[in-house]
Formats: structure tokens, sequence, C-alpha cells
């Protein structure tokens, strides 16, 4: 079984700046059996740091419309049913399942802010500063003021396809981005700027090999990468070549909605 002291030591490998803020993304389960589970997972995080964001995302405030703008990676009309289950977002509402018990852990820290965008929040500590930079119209803008204050990406356990950060490289390359609807105490809003599919980002793996510090610990591989090289050395790629890291699935309108418009938004 790892041991709060296998995280710390693991971690402690990585040579993170504590004074840098970082974002991270994090499976649980990858690790394997792990005695005091996100509890330890978080404290490890927070002998080695002094600022830590992560996604706390919430879908279930989402609304599909009858009808919307053109080429927006979805089908109108859809949702009827899901329509009828949305909640109201507030700061209270749980993190989604999909980012992680970490991330709900974090969220609930008694230091923790949470931003107030009703689909793509981010919870932290220590990072209250970036929270407040995020607006309707900049979901992303947390992860850019990170950047700017020389912060990193920290990937336990999972690979780039959970790296949200990779989505404002595509926005600084002028990818086609979306609009989603959302369920707020003012009503349904829309909420410009949403971020395309993250399934084919694992692609920039290779390319970013150069730049990323790895560990083992159990059985999850840790990387960890300075943000603001990982942001430009993507958003480089994305406008050489404006198919980059997209996924393979037919079935992925977000995707092949880029696919049919590749140009970048100037």
């Amino acid at each position: 079984m790892l041991t709060y002291h296998d995280l710390v030591s693991g971690l402690r490998q990585i040579e993170l700046d504590s004074s840098k803020p970082v974002i991270a993304h994090a499976s649980l389960r990858a690790f394997g059996e792990l005695h005091g589970g996100a509890e330890a997972l978080l404290g490890a995080l927070f002998l080695q740091l002094d600022a830590l964001m992560m996604p706390a995302f919430t879908y279930k405030t989402m609304i599909t419309p009858p009808e919307g703008p053109p080429d927006n990676g979805m089908l109108y009309g859809s949702g009827e049913d899901q329509n009828l289950l949305a909640e109201i977002y507030s700061t209270a509402m749980p993190a989604d399942p999909l980012m992680g018990r970490l991330a709900e852990k974090l969220r609930q820290h008694p230091s923790a802010d949470r931003s107030m965008h009703p689909i793509l929040s981010f919870a932290g500590v220590g990072v209250s500063q970036a929270l407040r930079t995020q607006t309707l119209a900049e979901p992303l803008a947390p992860i850019e003021a990170l950047a700017a204050a020389s912060g990193w990406v920290l990937l336990l356990g999972v690979d780039h396809t959970c790296n949200t950060s990779l989505h404002a490289a595509e926005k600084r390359a002028g990818r086609r981005q979306f609009t989603r609807w959302a369920l707020t105490e003012e009503g349904v809003r829309a909420c410009p700027n949403f971020s395309g599919c993250s399934n084919g980002f694992e692609q920039i793996e290779p390319l970013l090999r150069p730049i990323t510090r790895t560990v083992r610990i159990g059985a999850a591989e840790v990387r960890a990468l300075p943000l603001a090289a990982m942001l430009e050395t993507a958003a480089a790629l994305i406008r050489e070549d404006p198919l980059a890291l997209l996924c393979s699935s037919p079935d992925c309108e977000r995707c092949q909605a880029i696919r049919n418009h590749p140009a970048p938004i100037l």
C-alpha cells in the first residue's frame, strides 16, 4: 500500500519551486492502493506547494438550446431530457465527478476559493488573484494568470488528455472556440470561448518530453511541465498545423467543426 511518506518522497523528486503556482490534474486510481486517499495526496501536495489550483467544472448546469450559432460543435435540440435535470450553478456545487476526487477535496478545503464561471470554474488555495481573472467571456484566464506567474502543470497519474491548460494553447493559436449555455441565478446564460475536445492531446507528449519532469509514485506516472513553455510549444504546433491534436473520432462534433473551419480566428 502506498503511504503519505511515499507521496512526499516522490513529489520531492520533481523539485518544484514552492513559490510557483501549480495547476494539477489527478487520478487517485492510477496510484494503486493509497492509504488516506485524496486527503493524503492533497496533504503531500501542500507540503511541497504554496499555491494549488484545479478545475472544478460543473457540467450539470449545462443547457442545450433548440437552436444557436452554426458550426458550434453540438446538436441543437438534443438535450430536452437533460435540460430538465440541469441545476443552477453556485460555488457550493460539487465539482463534476470527471474532475476526480482530488479536485473535489481541494474545493472543500477551508482555505480554498472558487471562481464563478457556471460551467468552467476553478478552485484552489493561494491562487485567489488568478481565480479573479476569470470572466464569462474568458474562462481560461486563470490558466494564463498562472503562466504569467511562472506556474507549472502537474499531471498526477493522468496524461495530456486531462491537461486543461492545453485548451489555453488552442485559444492562443486562434483555434475555433464554441458557445455553451448554463443555468444560473440570472437565468440561462451564454458562455462563449468554450474549448474543444481534449481526447487527442496526448499526441503532443513527444514534443513536450524535453521540458517534462517525470517520476513514478506507486503505479502512477507523475509529470510536471513549466506552464508558459508548454503553452507556447503547443500554440506554435497548432499555428503550424491547424489540425494538430484533434481526436480521430468521426463522431466528435467539436473536432469535426474545427476540421471544417481550420483557419485560425484572428
